[in-house]
């Protein structure tokens, strides 16, 4: 029997281990997607105690801590920090086989020496041994991402978004990190948002534009790009409820823009063509920068009207979409190629139904411009857990080229994620160790050394350009 989490977590092959320890675990990281406020970032915020670092905004948590019975007041409410950490250990020992489980036990392990098993026994030695070591200088917010191997990271920013705390990181020589922005217009494209005409005056703003026309939003847009740009920007990212693709003529376009201008309700027809010219005046933009651009769709979001009244968005209450119509994303990309407007692309679906058919579909629309140009993303999400990774990974080497994969993110808004890229190295080393040792791939390490170290890392500094 194994110990619990000894240095060969996840690793179930003599092959595995070698992969691991030889190759992807001194490897540093890219996030090149995270939710991190960069404000904390430059202010290098220091934290009381593990409940304000590990349970704040993370709605991983408390989600089961919501399905272990507990009330709200001890997940998102007032009660003291202490007691939210003791239901939270409480909360753990249901936990076994959620990933959680082993990510808060990686945490607790790699930032704090702690190899206990936290419970509501340990709960309180817990505290204490954390928040001991949270007073010290290197596990402020920078420390903790100097202490994770973080090379660079992009923060997820809107386009109104004045970029101040970017540019005082930036000017900050005592912290090498990379902080860069990352383009998210969700709210430039959402035309059927009750707020909608208040954001565009405030983009309109930011870019020194009157936005009264589709054409002059795609004007503010631009221009908001090329101050992205300036700071470093190289990569855009949509969060979408599906990949849609219903093309209309610009003038039709026009008239929807117009329509909305005057408080006129849309059909839902006229808001998946003024979305699907949003989305396509932007992959043309990015081809145009050599930005890469995600996608992520096959979200179902603020399912619980009660909770999300009280805690608004972002507070556990999202679930897996229906199957998205992977067709019109099919379609999509072909609008943008059809031009030699694609620009590098990389796919995620939080439905694991869509893997096979995401697998298909990029290697409709790869071509000699990049390796590996239009990626199938990580598993994410709800899917970014041992078999989801496994099941990506697997689906991408049977459809694709495994080898070309950018790898792991951390998708959070917490500094103690990066043990998310170890969890990930782990089970792609134990994959494909598991290969080599059953004879389905030589035992060639010089090959292999370049696979897992590309996998973790190399691949995403070539794929995005950074200057590292």
């Amino acid at each position: 029997m194994k110990r619990f989490m000894d240095e060969d977590f996840l690793l179930s092959t003599p092959t595995a281990e070698k992969l691991y320890h030889q190759y992807a675990e001194n490897m540093p990281i890219i996030d090149y997607h995270c939710h991190i406020d960069p404000r904390e970032i430059y202010e290098d915020r220091r934290f009381d105690n593990i409940t304000q670092v590990w349970l704040g905004g993370d709605h991983y948590k408390w989600r089961q801590m919501r399905s272990n019975g507990v009330e709200e007041k001890y997940i998102t409410g007032d009660a003291p920090d202490y007691e939210k950490f003791v239901r939270w250990a409480q909360t753990l020992e249901a936990a076994i086989g959620n990933p959680l489980y082993h990510w808060s036990h990686l945490e607790l392990k790699r930032y704090f020496g702690c190899d206990m098993n936290l419970c509501e026994k340990t709960a309180p030695r817990i505290w204490d041994l954390c928040n001991g070591q949270l007073a010290e200088a290197d596990h402020s917010a920078r420390g903790l991402i100097k202490m994770s191997g973080v090379k660079l990271l992009c923060t997820t920013d809107d386009p109104a978004d004045p970029l101040i705390w970017h540019e005082k990181i930036a000017a900050d020589k005592s912290f090498d990190v990379q902080v860069l922005p990352a383009w998210r217009p969700d709210r430039a494209m959402d035309i059927e948002k009750t707020d909608y005409q208040e954001y565009l005056e405030q983009l309109g703003n930011a870019a020194g534009v009157k936005i009264d026309s589709f054409g002059t939003l795609q004007e503010a847009l631009c221009r908001r790009m090329d101050f992205f740009a300036s700071h470093g920007c190289r990569i855009a990212d949509h969060g979408l409820e599906y990949v849609m693709c219903e093309p209309a003529a610009e003038e039709e376009i026009e008239k929807i823009f117009t329509k909305r201008m005057a408080d006129e309700t849309l059909s839902r027809q006229e808001i998946l063509k003024f979305k699907t010219a949003f989305m396509t005046a932007m992959g043309r933009a990015y081809h145009k920068k050599d930005w890469a651009m995600q996608l992520h769709y096959g979200v179902k979001r603020d399912n619980n009207s009660r909770i999300f009244r009280a805690l608004g968005a972002n507070a556990g209450i999202d679930s897996i979409g229906s199957n998205a119509p992977n067709s019109q994303l099919a379609d999509y990309l072909n609008v943008l190629a059809d031009t030699d407007e694609l620009p590098r692309t990389i796919i995620y679906s939080l439905n694991p139904i869509d893997n096979a058919a995401i697998g298909t579909i990029i290697g409709c629309f790869q071509d000699s411009s990049a390796v590996g140009k239009i990626q199938q993303g990580s598993a994410w999400w709800f899917n970014d857990n041992k078999n989801g990774m496994r099941e990506q990974m697997i689906s991408l080497a049977n459809l694709g080229l495994l080898g070309n994969f950018i790898g792991m993110l951390t998708d959070s808004r917490s500094f103690l994620s990066y043990t998310r890229h170890e969890y990930f190295r782990r089970i792609l080393c134990d994959l494909i160790g598991g290969w080599v040792e059953n004879g389905e791939y030589p035992e060639d390490y010089e090959a292999l050394e370049k696979i897992v170290k590309g996998i973790s890392y190399n691949n995403a500094v070539r794929y995005f350009g950074f200057d590292l």
